[in-house]
C-alpha cells in the first residue's frame, strides 16, 4: 500500500511540474509579446488565468468551491487582495478567484525559477525581504499598478512555515500600509485545504475540493498609518477564526 501511495506522490506531483512547464512553453509567443508592455497586463492577466492557472488546477485533480460573502465588481477600482498561504497552488487558486487582474507581490527569489521566473520578473512586485530600499521600492511599484486600475494581492504571512502544525502564522505589514497608504479596500480570502491537498512536502497530498470564502472588503478609507496594526491584527483573525472552525 505504502508503495501505492509513494507511486502516486511521484507520478502526481511530477505531472504538476510537467503542467506548469509545458502551458508556458504552449503560450510562450504570447507571454513575450504580453509583456512586453505594462499596458498590456490586462491581457496576460487573462491568458495567465485561463490558460495556465485554471487548466493547472483541474490537471491536477482539484475542484475549486468559492463562496463570496462578497464580489469584487468588475470595474477598474483596485483592492488588497491577501490570504494564507500554505502552498504553491496557491498562486493558481489566487488567479482563479479573482477575474480582475492584480498583481502580486512577492519574494525576490522566485525569479530564479526556471522559465517561470522570467515571466514572474517582468509582471509582478519582487522584493528582497533582506533590503530596506527594496521594502520602499515595492510601495513605489505598487502604486503604480494601483493608480492604473489594477489590485494587489500579498500573502502576508511572508512565506509558507517549515512547521506545517502552525494553522496561520503571523502577519507582516506591507500588504496594510500599501492598502493605507493608498486608500483602498482590503479583501481577505481563506484557503482551507491546499495544505491538506498540496503541501510543499513532496510526498504528501490528495486530489479533490479546494473550498475559499472570499470574505466582505474592509475599507481603509479614512484610516492613517497609526491604524496599521489593528487592521492587520483584524483581518489575520478573520482568517484565523474560519480556518479553526473549518
Amino acid at each position: 500500500m505504502k508503495l501505492l501511495k509513494y507511486t502516486f506522490w511521484l507520478l502526481w506531483k511530477s505531472w504538476f511540474y510537467f503542467l506548469v512547464l509545458i502551458l508556458i512553453l504552449l503560450w510562450l509567443p504570447l507571454l513575450f509579446i504580453l509583456t512586453a508592455r505594462t499596458e498590456w497586463y490586462r491581457s496576460f492577466y487573462w491568458v495567465a488565468r485561463n490558460l495556465w492557472a485554471t487548466p493547472i488546477l483541474y490537471g491536477m485533480g482539484f475542484l475549486p468551491k468559492i463562496h463570496r460573502e462578497y464580489t469584487v465588481p468588475n470595474d477598474r477600482h483596485s483592492y488588497m487582495l491577501v490570504a494564507n498561504h500554505y502552498s504553491m497552488m496557491d498562486i493558481m487558486l489566487m488567479f482563479y478567484c479573482s477575474k480582475n487582474p492584480f498583481v502580486f507581490v512577492g519574494k525576490k527569489e522566485l525569479s530564479k525559477t526556471l522559465l517561470f521566473g522570467y515571466f514572474y520578473k517582468r509582471v509582478a512586485i519582487m522584493v528582497d525581504r533582506k533590503s530596506p530600499q527594496s521594502r520602499k521600492e515595492v510601495y513605489a511599484q505598487a502604486m503604480e499598478r494601483i493608480k492604473a486600475g489594477l489590485s494587489i494581492c500579498i500573502f502576508p504571512e511572508g512565506g509558507v512555515p517549515d512547521d506545517e502544525s502552525i494553522v496561520l502564522d503571523s502577519f507582516k505589514d506591507g500588504a496594510f500600509r500599501i492598502a493605507i497608504e493608498c486608500q483602498i479596500p482590503i479583501v481577505p480570502m481563506v484557503f482551507y485545504d491546499t495544505k491538506k491537498r498540496f503541501p510543499f512536502r513532496f510526498f504528501a497530498g490528495s486530489m479533490g475540493t479546494m473550498r475559499v470564502d472570499i470574505l466582505r472588503s474592509i475599507p481603509t478609507q479614512g484610516k492613517t498609518l497609526d491604524d496599521k496594526e489593528s487592521l492587520r491584527e483584524e483581518v489575520r483573525s478573520l482568517i484565523l477564526q474560519r480556518l479553526t472552525v473549518a
